[in-house]
């Protein structure tokens, strides 16, 4: 993987920079951004023998897919998870030449989507477990609550969030109301809901929030971490690093793109495939602007947050499940951790806060963010060893 900062042309690029250009019958293309789509993209036109500079703001590859060796080991800190097991998942292929593993944490249609309610455990604040035919039990009734809140969707013209639909579900039917330890697993549902979305329920669009379509499959973890499918990627690829792209003029002949250390790139074409975030941050000017749809597409999109907290330990103490939960009486003061102990073999649980108690996390140093997290665990497990 090329990560160069030429500031001249190259007599045999298409791709020029320092505002020199360079035709050639070879047809060139500028990738803006070094996440999944901007890789695939780089790499699919590179096969097709495309010429191709990709420019990525940050020091690394990825975007919001990040591998962590620190521990001595892979921990992804990014995304995790191959959504889709199957052979349409177009990162299938790329897994199964890698050799990679996957650990299998739920099938389709499951009511904690990523995972099977199968290798659990539940406590509420005094670390007493949660017995599991009352989880199984309040599962039942908080999908019976996702199918009332459709026939809510079919009678309001306006959009409402899924967080009202429900408190409009639970006046009409007294018999799903949930009370005690029960109303706290219901709220730990709702939780892991907002996990999905990495958003608040009183954001979550009730007329959009299942419209996505997902692959069949199930759900894998990736135990070896996603760089290695980036590695694969990103081979043979001109990657330069540390490139902040500033302007995107679209003129009659090609595409001229401005880097934030001065250097221009002219190619035929460009694609641009930066996070929502910077778009909303307008931290890149467009020449001509972008039509008014698209920014009103942009504007009205949320973005969500959801942050993990890795804790290594010296050994496990913790029950042989694959997730740890915090019951509570709202959502937001739930907690799941992630047990990469089952998947991985190393002692390592994963806090995973999303929406609103991300956000707050967020605000904390590194070091009182995971004291945080150490407090929620000891919470349910008194005894729980200081990480390492």
């Amino acid at each position: 993987m090329a990560t160069t900062k030429n500031e001249s042309c190259d007599s045999n690029s298409a791709v020029c920079s320092s505002g020199r250009e360079l035709r050639g019958s070879t047809p060139s293309v500028i990738v803006i951004g070094g996440g999944f789509a901007g890789l695939a993209a780089a790499h699919a036109l590179h096969n097709a023998s495309f010429k191709v500079i990709l420019l990525e703001s940050r020091d690394r590859i990825g975007g919001r897919v990040y591998t962590d060796y620190s521990f001595g080991f892979p921990v992804d800190m990014g995304a995790s998870w191959l959504h889709g097991v199957c052979k349409e998942n177009p990162l299938a292929p790329i897994i199964g030449r890698l050799g990679l593993s996957l650990y299998r944490t739920s099938g389709d249609n499951s009511v904690l989507y990523d995972h099977d309610l199968e290798s659990y455990a539940l406590y509420d604040m005094d670390g007493k477990q949660v017995p599991p035919e009352v989880v199984t039990r309040v599962g039942e009734a908080f999908e019976d609550i996702i199918e009332e809140t459709k026939k809510v969707r079919e009678e309001f013209l306006e959009d409402m969030s899924v967080k009202q639909a429900f408190s409009i579900v639970l006046e009409r039917r007294p018999d799903l109301r949930q009370h005690g330890i029960s109303q706290k697993v219901l709220q730990w549902y709702l939780c892991r809901m907002e996990g999905w979305f990495a958003a608040d329920a009183d954001i979550i669009s009730l007329k959009t929030w299942d419209q996505e379509e997902l692959l069949e499959g199930g759900h894998g973890l990736m135990v070896q971490g996603y760089y290695p499918v980036l590695q694969a990627l990103a081979e043979g690829l001109d990657i330069r690093l540390n490139h902040r792209v500033t302007k995107i003029s679209r003129r009659y002949n090609g595409v001229k793109v401005a880097v934030e250390n001065g250097t221009i790139f002219v190619a035929d074409a460009a694609i641009i495939t930066i996070p929502l975030g910077v778009l909303k941050a307008n931290t890149i000017k467009f020449e001509p602007p972008l039509p008014e749809w698209k920014e009103a597409a942009i504007s009205d999109l949320g973005v969500g947050n959801e942050n993990k907290i890795a804790l290594y330990f010296q050994e496990v103490f913790w029950p042989n499940v694959e997730f740890l939960g915090v019951v509570a009486p709202t959502s937001y003061g739930c907690s799941y951790f992630l047990n990469l102990h089952k998947a991985t073999g190393h002692a390592v649980l994963v806090y995973m806060p999303a929406g609103r108690l991300a956000d707050d996390i967020e605000k904390m140093s590194d070091e009182a963010a995971a004291s945080f997290a150490v407090l929620q665990l000891k919470r349910i497990l008194p005894h729980a060893l200081e990480p390492l």
